[in-house]
């Protein structure tokens, strides 16, 4: 308790605030599910919470060889280009890698910015403003993800359910402003929890050319915000010291239900799924306008943004596509954190992608549903108190230009959703548990049903991305693991060729998932090849020609990202996914739980049902095909 209160009083500024926090920390929490604790390596940092114990010890993010990172580069193309294509290639990189020459020059300036003590990570700055704040194009889509979590058969009605997130949440934000949250593990090693700091009381703003994130103290901001029939109403979520129990919190949302009537607002949300630029001079069209920035700032410090939705998605398909975009009136997709509760019950979340991977949050989803499951979270008295202020109604003052920007956001957004389609299949054939007992890597083995999903559906292979997690470095985000290669190209092709032995189509699988084992090992130690060659031309000059390296189309094509795709799995939910990365490739995410495979598939309209169909039938003709070579090899006697 000592160190909870130096950190308390290390916050709060005043004597009011200080017995406030003091009363939250005081609650009688019931435990919360940690990561089991690993013998680690590093020293500890007493001077910290338990969270960041290791984060000065964290290595920082490694340079690769060049000559190991070009070597992997020509592996990985060779896998999707023809002799001519790939004899051209290699020249080009002979080029570029000779002594003296300007990959050596390039590498140079990398190592040099790399080591710098005052640089953390060497990719970070560069890597959030290309890929997130820099990027112009809309977050919903493009950027932000969403979770679909599963039934909860004891709270049937929206608000119960809600209150009950809400409360579950904040205890997952108490143990991170307290830093008793225990930190991530991978191999025995801790994961950064730097980003952590970017999950409550936070917003991404925009701005020319550039977006930018802020983040609010948490002693002074106990408020959020709820969205309903696109009217915008802040909840304090702390009176006279003391934390709103879930009774009091459904109260309260009851009232909001009850406040926001059958009508729907001018919804200022609309203008948040906008072209970046566009939402930046929208933005400075609602400050020109009355009192519109203090009431911004209200919803920008909140906690998080709870989206009281008045619609009720019943199939996979449809809680997920609500989960991801909704009607892109009733949100506020700059929030880091939005959880969606439907008129039905069904529950979810979105996230916004620029400061925080998928990781952190699957983690607060998890535990969300888990403590609430398990009755593991405190729910406080079920009295209400009488003297709970009531819900703040933002009243934003619109003007002609306001209200024109809102129906071109709506316009636009509508128009982009339809371009797009999203489909779940939750496939009950078998799940980690029978992929273990075949021997292989669940997540390299799903890798390879997509791959042979795709060839089966395609005819041929493309450049595939999976997000690899360099978290055990300082500030480290991800690496791309390539998993298209030519072990997984000569498989697939064996597997759709009726003349080829089991038994061969069997060994030649194993190769492409140790292949891909390989690559996977290699890239979250940060030796991947994407990463560093995306550093080597953010060290090019201004003025200073790019090399052939990065205009060969070979490169081009072997960054086309034809499969997008990544796994995070948890038994609480039923959908998990983003969009597409090109306009004629898939985004494809995917849940690895005991039993269940779960596949996720966005594109524009490319067939998505087919490749539901091709993923389910690759699952089916892999488990006959090593389930018929371990029998051959007496290795097994039962079927899974």
């Amino acid at each position: 308790m000592s160190y909870k209160l130096n950190f308390v009083r290390s916050i709060v500024r005043n004597n009011q605030q200080r017995q406030q926090a003091l009363n939250m920390i005081r609650r009688n929490y019931a435990p919360s599910p940690i990561p089991q604790k690993p013998t680690v390596p590093y020293p500890v940092d007493t001077t910290v919470g338990p969270m960041l114990r290791y984060q000065k010890s964290l290595p920082k993010l490694p340079v690769p060889q060049l000559s190991e990172t070009l070597e992997k580069y020509l592996k990985s193309v060779r896998a999707i280009t023809n002799d001519d294509e790939y004899t051209k290639t290699r020249a080009i990189v002979a080029e570029f890698q000779k002594p003296g020459g300007v990959g050596e020059e390039l590498h140079k300036r990398l190592l040099e910015k790399a080591n710098n003590p005052n640089v953390i990570n060497w990719l970070e700055d560069w890597w959030n403003e290309a890929a997130y704040f820099g990027y112009r194009d809309p977050v919903v889509v493009y950027v932000s993800y969403f979770y679909a979590y599963k039934d909860d058969k004891l709270r049937r009605h929206p608000t119960a359910r809600a209150a009950a997130i809400v409360t579950a949440a904040l205890e997952f934000r108490r143990l991170i402003v307290e830093q008793q949250l225990e930190p991530e593990y991978a191999k025995n090693l801790p994961l950064c929890m730097d980003s952590y700091k970017w999950m409550f009381n936070a917003c991404r703003y925009p701005k020319k050319p550039s977006d930018f994130e802020l983040t609010f103290d948490p002693a002074t901001n106990n408020h959020m915000t709820v969205i309903r029939k696109n009217k915008v109403f802040i909840v304090d979520l702390v009176k006279d010291g003391i934390q709103l129990s879930t009774a009091e919190i459904e109260s309260q949302l009851r009232k909001i239900h009850e406040l926001a009537g059958n009508t729907k607002d001018p919804a200022i949300g609309a203008l948040t799924t906008e072209n970046r630029d566009n939402w930046a001079d929208y933005r400075e069209l609602l400050l020109a306008a009355g009192s519109n920035e203090q009431l911004l700032k209200k919803i920008e410090s909140s906690v998080f943004a709870l989206c009281l939705d008045d619609t009720s998605p019943v199939t996979r398909d449809e809680i997920s596509h609500a989960c991801w975009v909704g009607d892109g009136r009733n949100r506020y997709f700059d929030k880091s954190l939005q959880f969606i509760v439907f008129e039905n019950g069904k529950a979810g979340f979105c996230g916004e992608h620029s400061s925080m991977d998928g990781t952190p949050t699957c983690r607060l989803n998890d535990f969300v549903c888990d403590v609430i499951a398990k009755n593991k979270i405190n729910h406080g008295s079920t009295n209400v108190r009488s003297n709970l202020p009531e819900p703040e109604q933002l009243h934003f003052t619109l003007n002609n230009d306001i209200f024109d920007a809102i129906a071109k956001a709506e316009s636009n957004f509508d128009s982009l959703v339809s371009k797009h389609d999203l489909r779940v299949l939750a496939y009950q054939g078998y799940g980690k548990n029978g992929i273990k007992k075949l021997g292989f890597s669940p997540d390299a083995y799903v890798q390879m049903i997509i791959q042979l999903a795709y060839y089966k559906m395609h005819g041929v292979c493309r450049s595939t991305y999976e997000s690899a997690q360099t978290r055990k470095f300082a500030h480290g985000r991800t690496e791309v693991c390539r998993t298209t290669s030519v072990d997984s190209v000569n498989w697939v092709k064996a597997m759709e060729d009726p003349k080829i032995p089991l038994e061969v189509k069997a060994d030649l699988g194993r190769k492409a998932v140790q292949s891909h084992v390989k690559y996977m090992s290699e890239a979250v130690e940060g030796r991947g090849c994407d990463r560093h060659l995306f550093g080597l031309r953010m060290s090019l000059r201004p003025g200073e020609e790019k090399p052939a390296m990065f205009t060969d189309p070979t490169y081009t094509k072997s960054t086309h990202w034809s499969l997008s795709t990544s796994q995070l799995s948890s038994g609480y939910f039923d959908g998990y996914g983003w969009g597409e990365v090109v306009p004629d490739g898939y985004g494809i995410a995917y849940q690895v739980n005991p039993n269940v495979l779960s596949f996720n598939v966005v594109s524009m309209h490319l067939n998505n049902q087919q490749m539901c169909h091709y993923l389910r039938e690759a699952a089916d003709e892999m488990k006959e095909v090593f389930e018929h070579a371990q029998a051959k090899e007496g290795r097994v006697s039962a079927k899974l």
